[in-house]
């Protein structure tokens, strides 16, 4: 893969702003320049040896809840992702996949069970426009299939979701609904998300990806994981812990176009 030297000079200087910049050097303009790094990197290739992967699948999707990034099993939340991915041949095994993938994430809280006196269970169900871009290594079983694994960066924005609470105290039922509320990291805002639980959300998020499957001549089988790092509300410091962040296993389908 030959990448044009004004490509990477655009790139260059696109890093310079973000990060020698402290009054620009925020989430938002991190997430800008992994979009940048994507589509720069994509427009040179594809004028090579590339093709394109049509690809959906099942999301089960969490929030850590520890310092050290564990999640509670018991509050996973099922969703779905749909996408298209590049596939570009780097060299000898290794090709880049940058992406964009709308995909859902979330949590699902339960206290008691819903025929006791004492039952409440709150779901979040954010969806973000997402921009992997993976780095994979195939290992051919044939001259038409492959065994891969790879991993790289993502960055999402949310664009939509509901928040729903159900509720059962002594015979007394409530249920509320609600769109998800973005709050654009804006640190003044984190009085009132601290207290709205996952009904309020940080708009970038960021993370780590990793991939496993299978392809063949057509289809191609995966499972994936996202990592978030991007604590989910504002004014609160990514870096600090694992805590508040996402956790989104994946089962995905995709087609060769």
């Amino acid at each position: 893969m030959n990448v044009y030297w004004h490509d990477i000079g655009i790139f260059a200087t696109a890093i310079e702003i973000i990060f020698l910049n402290p009054k620009k050097s925020d989430m938002r303009n991190k997430f800008l320049l992994v979009v940048l790094f994507t589509l720069t990197i994509s427009y040179s290739a594809f004028s090579q040896q590339s093709r394109a992967i049509l690809k959906a699948g099942v999301n089960l999707a969490n929030v850590s809840i520890t310092d050290n990034g564990n999640i509670d099993d018991a509050n996973m939340l099922t969703s779905f992702q749909v996408g298209l991915v590049g596939d570009i041949h780097v060299t000898s095994l290794l090709y880049f996949q940058p992406g964009l993938v709308f995909t859902g994430k979330g949590s699902k809280i339960e206290i008691g069970r819903p025929s006791e006196n004492l039952y409440m269970k709150q779901t979040s169900n954010p969806f973000y426009i997402e921009l992997p871009a993976n780095f994979v290594i195939k290992l051919p079983f044939n001259n038409e299939s492959h065994f891969f694994v790879g991993a790289g960066p993502y960055g999402a924005i949310g664009i939509a979701g509901k928040a729903k609470s159900d509720a059962n105290v002594l015979g007394f039922t409530s249920s509320s609904e609600h769109n998800i509320e973005f709050s654009n990291d804006d640190p003044s805002t984190f009085g009132a998300e601290e207290g709205a639980g996952l009904g309020v959300l940080k708009r970038f998020d960021y993370g780590l990806n990793g991939i496993i499957g299978i392809e063949g001549k057509k289809l191609v089988l995966s499972a994936g994981y996202g990592l978030g790092l991007a604590k989910l509300q504002s004014g609160s410091n990514s870096g600090e812990d694992n805590n508040n962040k996402h956790r989104v296993l994946s089962f995905t389908v995709g087609v060769k176009l």
